[in-house]
């Protein structure tokens, strides 16, 4: 239905122009998020720089955009609640030295286990905590201090100026791509709002209702640059106990929210990242913002996507939209403050229909009924919870129903050899969700002296295949039977070396199974 992403080749003029428009589309966002984590405005300007120009500088995908998110912002809340900004700050340290670790071990590859099913029902939830997170742009501080919708001739007006920017960004491609129609949107719907003296609020407006009202009349987004500084904790041991677990969820949801996008970029461009390089971007760059008073971050789909359509594929949009966005704080805060809502609120919803899998509708009823459940599962629960909660769910899910499938494929064909020994050619796994019916496919006290388990079109996958062939050789032993066990794997062997001289290994002619690697992660 709607074509966002268009295959416009890389150059400078497109790599400038989108990172200004990503620019313009990561203050309010850097501004809400650093209100939900409890922490000054500033605070999560900061972060974006920060994490946008070192992850586009050293980190695995260019193109990707990274900067302050509400997937960490709310495990923040209540560590800066009970401790405070300083503690927040050690423990986004402590956070990048798990993630840049993670890259080190190589851990970025095993992004790749995430079924399709996940990742669509990742793509659509995040779509959908895009679209819940702009209704906040619509309410409006009240005479008496409270946040209340809008309504009236104001709310019209935001209508209105929101269906202009998306039908600029949705027709302007058509008559030319030769700048961002983001970037034309947001700079018309303003000069329109400002000469046509519209009543629209501006972000200044929405900084100023998030604030306290005596803060609220010198609101600024003016700043200064970030300056190093150690986080003002106690370095003891009780330290690390209260920074630690926030410092470990910080990790695992920016990685995962990070190496998901990552992924999801990779399709869209027909290009491939490096998710271990990402990993020690990433990193390295929440490291440095607890050095510099930043709240950290990952990657942000959103403004990623606005990245994409606009035209950036390289590393020089994000640079780009990370400097643009340091010169607002620096220099041009009068102008970013003037920016109408409703145009970065617009930008975001065409984001968010270009984001979400519209053909998931059409296809749900024509995928096995499992995969259609862990779609709908995952997206829902990255809306209630949390995205890194939602793809470990919907990991398992998919484990479990792929190990429930493949128990049921062992099966046995049986013949005799010359000699009189009963042959069991296996087919299928052995592994933990098949042992009960392979226990189930022998007899062995209706079985002659001499059995032979064939496994040339088998394989031994983990230890509970182990403890049933190990079982099973005692009820045959017990029996005074022998057990013999043929064509198996250079993998399976290694395996088996733990079950002793229960069984008789006897390998010939076996098959070249290997188990598989990942080189280019």
């Amino acid at each position: 239905m709607f074509n966002l992403i268009y295959r416009t080749p890389s150059n400078v003029k497109n790599e400038v122009l989108s990172g200004t428009t990503v620019a313009l589309a990561l203050v309010p966002e850097a501004v809400a998020f650093a209100f939900v984590a409890g922490l000054e405005p500033m605070v999560g300007l900061y972060a974006a720089f920060m994490m946008g120009l070192i992850t586009s500088i050293i980190g695995g995908r260019p193109g990707m955009i990274s900067g302050a998110t509400g997937a960490t912002a709310v495990v923040m809340v209540s560590l800066v609640a009970a401790h405070g900004a300083e503690y927040l700050f050690a423990a986004v340290i402590l956070g990048g030295a798990i993630q840049i670790g993670a890259g080190v071990l190589r851990l970025g590859k095993y992004i790749r286990m995430v079924p399709h099913p996940v990742m669509l029902g990742f793509v659509n939830g995040l779509a959908i905590v895009i679209f819940l997170a702009q209704m906040g742009q619509f309410m409006v501080k009240n005479a008496f201090g409270e946040r209340v919708w809008m309504h009236g001739e104001m709310l019209y007006t935001m209508g209105i100026l929101i269906c202009i920017t998306m039908l600029i960004i949705h027709f302007l491609p058509k008559l030319t791509k030769a700048v961002p129609s983001s970037l034309v949107a947001i700079v018309t719907v303003t000069l329109a709002v400002h000469l046509m003296g519209l009543e629209a609020r501006t972000v200044i407006d929405f900084v100023k209702d998030m604030l306290p009202t005596e803060q609220a009349a010198n609101a600024t987004l003016k700043g200064e640059l970030p300056s190093f500084s150690i986080p003002m904790v106690p370095f003891t041991f009780e330290t690390l106990k209260i920074i630690l677990p926030t410092a470990f969820i910080l990790a695992a949801v920016g990685l995962i929210e990070s190496l998901l996008t990552l992924t999801l970029i990779d399709e869209i461009t027909g290009t491939r990242g490096r998710g271990n390089r990402e990993c020690i971007g990433q990193g390295i760059a929440n490291t440095t913002n607890g050095f510099f008073g930043g709240m950290g971050g990952c990657a942000m789909i959103g403004q990623s996507m606005i990245n994409i359509n606009s035209g950036g594929r390289g590393r020089l949009s994000g640079i780009t939209a990370a400097l643009v966005l340091l010169a607002f704080i620096l220099f041009g805060a009068a102008l970013i403050e003037k920016i109408p809502l409703a145009a970065l609120v617009g930008v975001m919803f065409m984001v968010v229909l270009g984001t979400f899998e519209w053909s998931s509708f059409r296809i749900i009823r024509k995928i096995p009924i499992s995969d259609a459940i862990i779609l709908v599962l995952v997206s829902a629960v990255t809306v209630i919870a949390d995205l890194a909660i939602a793809v470990v769910i919907g990991v398992i899910c998919s484990a479990l129903v792929f190990a429930w499938k493949h128990a049921q494929h062992i099966h046995a064909e049986k013949s005799f050899s010359e000699n009189g020994s009963k042959i069991y050619e296996l087919r299928g796994p052995l592994f933990f969700g098949s042992v009960a019916n392979f226990k189930e496919i022998f007899t062995p006290e209706n079985d002659p002296e001499d059995v032979i388990i064939e496994f040339q079109r088998s394989r031994v996958s983990d230890h509970s295949g182990i403890e049933a062939l190990d079982t099973l050789a005692e009820r045959y032993q017990a029996l005074g039977k022998t057990l013999h066990i043929r064509h198996l794997s250079p993998e399976c062997v290694q395996l088996l070396k733990k079950a002793g001289d229960l069984c008789e290994v006897n390998v010939l002619e076996d098959p070249d199974y290997h188990v598989a690697t990942d080189e280019l992660a």
